[in-house]
């Protein structure tokens, strides 16, 4: 399917995310397979944009993405047909069918952390998202927030000093500067590495009910989620279930028992969450996912030549992580993989694939 036709779905009244993903699972062929399985009235909707799209509202909205698209090369309209389509979306219950991005993609190809928290942080609930923030970023790693004040910006604003990468989900237009206060870290996302997304059409504006929607792709687009600061009821705590919801891994800062804003945080460390006091702890779980150079010796980086090669290690990864860390789509993926078993240098595992030492 092509842009066009995702864009086409993403417009369809009464066919949300989650309803869309379930039509996915069946693998229907377009157009007869879908028109088949859709409920009224998505199924006339869709209908009449194929026999007539002049005819149709949906064309009018297909040609202002496609048009937004075309504006400006940082603009890009991500769906399930781009070859840089983040493939660890495709793991949750209701991905969205398109992403407006503005900025640079190269963001979403390495391993993502979600870094979330207190809107209102104590003095070392800030310092602890500005350290976690630029240490990731130091080990190659992509900080993923909402931008919002308090820690998720802190630490947003931390990895791109840093010089690393940081991607934006926000929860309005991709045009949309919210909160405003945030006016310079936008910018610096557009403009210096980063990447801002939305599920939302640009110029659509700030609404409650769109953040805690909005939380879901900030998990899904991550390798596990870390709460820096949060009260006993707060969003923050929100992502950590979706994230647990994802089968993501859930880190939590521990904080004093007379800090309010660090009582959520040790619920979450006493229902099973992993203490994180420094990044070294949240390697020990995920450290099979280290970018390339950090995995290898020097020397071997330097005489490993192969980009897939370099994201196995001892443990397994799988194959739609591959996909999404390589940018390469599943099919040169599964080739080259097989290409390495061949050759003696990786062989599949239970949990993914794994590299041979050698």
């Amino acid at each position: 399917m092509t842009a066009r036709e995702w864009l086409v779905l993403a417009g369809l009244p009464g066919l949300g995310p989650r309803r869309l993903a379930q039509l996915i699972s069946t693998t229907p062929h377009w157009p007869d397979g879908w028109l088949a399985a859709m409920p009224e009235p998505a199924r006339s909707h869709l209908r009449l944009w194929l026999e007539h799209p002049a005819r149709s509202p949906l064309q009018a909205q297909v040609d202002a993405a496609l048009a937004w698209e075309a504006a400006a090369d940082h603009h890009h309209l991500l769906t399930p047909a781009h070859d840089q389509w983040p493939a660890l979306l495709d793991q949750i219950a209701d991905p969205p069918p398109v992403l407006w991005a503005s900025g640079d993609l190269a963001a979403l190809a390495l391993p993502g952390l979600a870094v979330v928290g207190s809107r209102r942080p104590s003095r070392d609930g800030l310092h602890n998202a500005q350290r976690f923030g630029r240490e990731l970023a130091e080990q190659g790693w992509c900080v993923i927030s909402g931008m919002a004040l308090g820690v998720d910006g802190a630490a947003q604003q931390a990895a791109l000093d840093a010089s690393g990468r940081s991607v934006a989900v926000l929860g309005c237009g991709v045009d949309v500067i919210y909160p405003q206060r945030h006016r310079q870290l936008y910018t610096r996302l557009r403009d210096e590495g980063g990447l801002l997304l939305s599920e939302h059409p640009p110029g659509t504006t700030a609404h409650p009910a769109f953040f805690p929607r909005r939380n879901r792709i900030v998990t899904g687009l991550s390798l596990g989620v870390l709460v820096v600061e949060a009260a006993e009821k707060s969003g923050s705590l929100v992502s950590a279930r979706l994230a647990i919801e994802q089968n993501r891994e859930v880190f939590a800062v521990p904080g004093s028992i007379h800090n309010p804003q660090a009582r959520g945080c040790l619920g979450l460390i006493r229902d099973g969450a992993a203490m994180a006091t420094c990044l070294a702890d949240i390697l020990a779980e995920l450290g099979h996912w280290t970018p390339p150079s950090q995995a290898l010796s020097p020397a071997a980086a330097a005489g490993d030549q192969d980009p897939l090669l370099a994201l196995l290690s001892d443990r397994p990864t799988p194959l739609d992580a591959l996909v999404a860390l390589s940018g390469q789509d599943v099919s040169d993926c599964q080739l080259r993989l097989l290409e390495l078993e061949l050759e003696g240098l990786a062989t599949q595992a239970v949990g993914g694939w794994i590299r041979l030492p050698q």
